[in-house]
């Protein structure tokens, strides 16, 4: 009975759940949203009305240079449908040991059942690992996920072999990823280089970002170093500043005074890699299933996490509006680059000469694009903000390996049954993705400004995505 009693003792009080399940609403049996038809909608918008445009020029080949050409979220070279129907993406990303298995764990509720994943004081997470809804519980393999069309993860086999070998899937049948995807991430080494991860690592963590919904930087009281890799990490997260939030990881495990120094240390550290004017949310508690240890502010880490929570809970349940806006961006890139490659073209045709050399003629206009007004013309154009232009370093790679002459001008590319490939993406940008968009949720055309539609201007914003 003594021997019974000691065991009890040195067991740790598990933490009650009820606020995640209700913040997070795990318990309510409500079907889930019928999206079908506006997924399916959305679908033949992209099929018929972006996509065309997109091959014709080559969008895909100047996404190669995505960094310089357009910072911030882009869509896949050629969305599949995969891609377009996807769920939302949560991605963990930080130092080793920082706790971003534990949290997964523990948002799921997986401690101490076959399906946690694999948590210790040591880099244990060396793998990428996509946390998935599935029947039951199931593994998957990286060169699975890459072959399967069906799933969203068929661009990552453009990363290599030795990559797919560190990517897993795992299949868990919980209610929360019915509706949400987990990323968790190998931890930040920063004296390990990447040659010896055996895959660019940094690439594929791009990939990630860009396709995230909402992105957790992960830290804790022993790790605010920034290193090499650490500041990479940062300047690829340019642009998803509204995306980015910030965990102080194990806070519980610091008395008040030693917390107030390591929140401090923490933004030291952090403020030259940030730089916006309003930094991203930075949440202090401790995320994993034991209660917070005594004499520590637990009614401060209890509020960090549900706050947390219900940013989490929202852009879920903002993913049908995410995903539209996405879209529509993704077409407004689209249309700015064919135009741009048909007024490269349209110059080029103009300067060009009887005795004139075309691979000098046409080396003159990428060199130098502002001599001949290349992107000052496309300003004066419908729903074009010279914010939104891409680099003019990326046109000269993209241009190396596409021949100006394999592109035919826009004004060739219309057809008696199929219409105009310009008219058509701006009619999806300016028209059919705008009533989409107006018609979840509300049941009217966005045009309809009435306080039934607007709520008085009360109507909550959704705090993800750049206007």
């Amino acid at each position: 009975m003594l021997l019974e009693e000691v065991e009890d003792a040195s067991e740790p009080t598990k933490r009650d759940r009820s606020h995640l399940e209700s913040t997070l609403k795990l318990n309510e049996e409500k079907p889930a949203d019928d999206v079908s038809g506006v997924l399916q909608r959305l679908r033949k918008i992209y099929h018929s009305s972006i996509k065309p445009l997109e091959h014709s020029y080559r969008y895909n080949e100047l996404r190669q240079h995505e960094i310089t050409a357009y910072p911030g979220r882009t869509l896949g070279s050629s969305a599949t449908d995969g891609e377009i129907t996807s769920k939302p993406m949560v991605l963990f990303l930080g130092p080793w040991s920082v706790g971003k298995s534990s949290m997964i764990n523990y948002l799921l509720g997986l401690d101490n059942t076959p399906y946690q994943l694999y948590t210790g004081a040591e880099p244990t997470t060396s793998e990428f690992t996509v946390i998935m809804h599935g029947p039951k519980l199931k593994t998957i393999e990286g060169i699975v996920m890459a072959a399967d069309s069906a799933r969203s993860f068929s661009p990552l086999e453009k990363f290599g072999q030795n990559f797919l070998e560190k990517l897993i899937g795992i299949e868990v049948p919980h209610k929360l990823l019915e509706r949400v995807t987990f990323v968790d991430t190998p931890g930040i080494i920063e004296n390990r280089k990447q040659q010896e991860r055996g895959y660019p690592f940094n690439d594929v963590c791009q990939w990630f970002i860009d396709r995230a919904d909402l992105i957790f930087v992960v830290f804790d009281p022993t790790k605010l170093d920034v290193g090499l890799e650490l500041e990479m990490l940062f300047r690829q997260l340019k642009g998803r500043e509204s995306q980015i939030r910030i965990i102080l990881n194990k806070a519980d495990s610091l008395a008040t005074q030693e917390l107030m120094r390591v929140y401090g240390a923490l933004f030291w550290s952090l403020a030259p890699l940030i730089n916006v004017t309003e930094p991203p949310r930075v949440y202090v508690s401790s995320f994993w299933p034991h209660d917070y240890h005594p004499d520590t502010h637990r009614d401060l880490f209890l509020k960090e996490e549900i706050s947390l929570l219900e940013d989490l809970n929202q852009v879920i349940e903002n993913r049908m509006e995410n995903k539209i806006a996405f879209i529509r961006q993704h077409a407004i890139r689209v249309r700015i680059h064919a135009l741009l490659v048909d007024r490269y073209l349209q110059t080029y045709k103009d300067k060009m000469t009887f005795f004139s050399d075309g691979e000098l003629v046409f080396r003159d206009i990428v060199e130098d694009p502002d001599r001949f007004f290349i992107f000052k013309s496309i300003l004066a154009k419908t729903n074009v903000s010279k914010f939104d232009l891409p680099n003019r370093e990326a046109y000269k790679d993209f241009f190396g390996i596409n021949p100006i002459t394999s592109f035919k001008l826009l004004s060739q590319q219309c057809s008696y049954m199929g219409g105009c490939f310009l008219e058509k993406i701006e009619k999806a940008i300016t028209r059919e993705l705008p009533d989409l968009l107006g018609s979840i949720g509300l049941g009217k055309k966005p045009n309809v400004l009435s306080c039934d539609v607007t709520g008085c201007g009360e109507t909550p914003k959704n705090r993800y995505r750049k206007p």
